[in-house]
């Protein structure tokens, strides 16, 4: 008789890591840029240090899957918990902002390879009648996390300065390796992987064998990862251009960041009654239409209700990259192909604050939000088109 998968019993060895990572990557996002600003950068280069976490996930998204494939989920972790413990090191002490910008990136390569390895191992873990909540709850943990952690990195630098933050980040990850270790693989894991062995496959030859799914699907994945990091830098543009405040601007981020997190478990309770396409298209073309309606706000009270909605549109698509990843990956090649898939993905989340500065650049605020709201339709469109029909769902 087998031993059914909840999400409670996965809990432990999946969710905590995953939480206890996402209060470390919380805790350093706000102090970056205040570290390259005290060593000297002007506030254009800080942006770029900023940016280079980003960078440094898109560069390690190939080899993340490569390694995960050749040495496994746990010992891939371990890698990476003591690639981001030198890393953060390497902030706390690093003379220069181009040093910092490289510490920085290292720790997006670390990111990359944690959550890959975790997002490969739920795949497997859980039916797929249930992927779709377990992924994105997945999702909705590391959101908590990330909420979390500036709340913990605030109270360090109390008492340690900036450098509190990254402390916070460096303790984090640790514990959540310990805690990672120190659970043994589930046991529908460890019964598929000895009755189903797979024959591995060169990442090369995965990404040749799915090119059309990465090529299409791929690229819907990457639109969606644009509109949501455009999300993120908006909401502060825009306030700033109607003369708020940076603690105004503070709450209604936080409150918007607030419904991100309630719609996680919903969303993906969604996807696995009725499919994904019902999650991916709606989530866009809310997250579309509240770009296209920020310019027509004029006061805080209009700005929050723009920022709740943003916050619905994203929520709304809690897990929904994972879970199509998942839903296309390979047993044979799995992790290398999510590495591949994840690549397009973060890639938007990466050039999508960078589209806002371009198209600033060449007019103004208002244009380049409306080009991100349009974006998020295209997102929409390129969703209902590629994402295939719902699976047969045993019972």
């Amino acid at each position: 008789m087998t031993d059914p998968v909840s999400l409670w019993k996965i809990a432990p060895s999946v969710y905590l890591p995953a939480l206890l990572y996402g209060i470390g990557q919380g805790a350093i996002a706000p102090v970056v840029a205040l570290s390259a600003l005290e060593l000297g950068a002007p506030i254009a280069v800080a942006s770029l240090v900023v940016a280079a976490a980003g960078v440094g996930q898109v560069i390690g998204d190939i080899p993340a899957g490569s390694l995960t494939a050749k040495i496994g989920e746990r010992r891939a972790m371990l890698l990476a918990t003591v690639l981001v413990s030198l890393a953060l090191a390497a902030c706390l002490v690093v003379p220069t902002v181009w040093g910092l910008a490289i510490a920085i990136g290292l720790t997006g390569v670390a990111g990359a390879v944690w959550g890959l390895a975790r997002q490969a191992y739920l795949s497997e873990a859980v039916p797929l009648r249930m992927r779709a909540r377990a992924l994105s709850t997945l999702g909705g943990v590391q959101r908590i996390g990330s909420f979390i952690g500036p709340f913990l990195g605030a109270f360090a630098m109390k008492f340690l300065g900036t450098d509190g933050a990254y402390w916070v980040h460096l303790v984090a990850a640790v514990l959540a390796c310990v805690v990672l270790l120190s659970l043994p693989d589930l046991e529908s894991v460890r019964r598929s992987r000895a009755a189903n062995p797979v024959v591995m496959q060169s990442t090369a030859a995965v990404i040749r064998d799915h090119l059309p799914v990465l090529r299409t699907l791929g690229v819907g994945a990457l639109l969606v990862g644009a509109v949501r990091a455009s999300r993120q830098v908006v909401i502060p543009l825009w306030a700033e251009h109607i003369g708020l405040d940076a603690q105004t601007t503070s709450i209604i981020f936080g409150v918007s960041g607030a419904v991100d997190m309630l719609l996680f478990y919903p969303a993906g309770s969604v996807m696995d009654r009725l499919g994904r396409k019902w999650v991916a298209v709606p989530s866009m073309l809310v997250l579309g239409l509240a770009h296209l309606l920020l310019p027509l706000t004029h006061s805080v009270t209009m700005l929050t209700a723009v920022a709740l909605l943003m916050g619905v549109g994203n929520g709304l698509g809690a897990g929904i990259i994972m879970t199509l990843g998942a839903d296309a990956s390979p047993p044979g090649g799995r992790a290398q192909f999510l590495g591949a898939f994840r690549l397009f993905a973060d890639t938007g989340n990466a050039g999508g604050p960078f589209l806002v500065a371009a198209v600033t650049a060449l007019s103004s605020l208002g244009p380049a939000v409306l080009f991100m709201g349009l974006t998020g339709w295209a997102a929409a469109i390129a969703m209902n088109h590629w994402i295939p029909p719902r699976p047969h769902l045993p019972e």
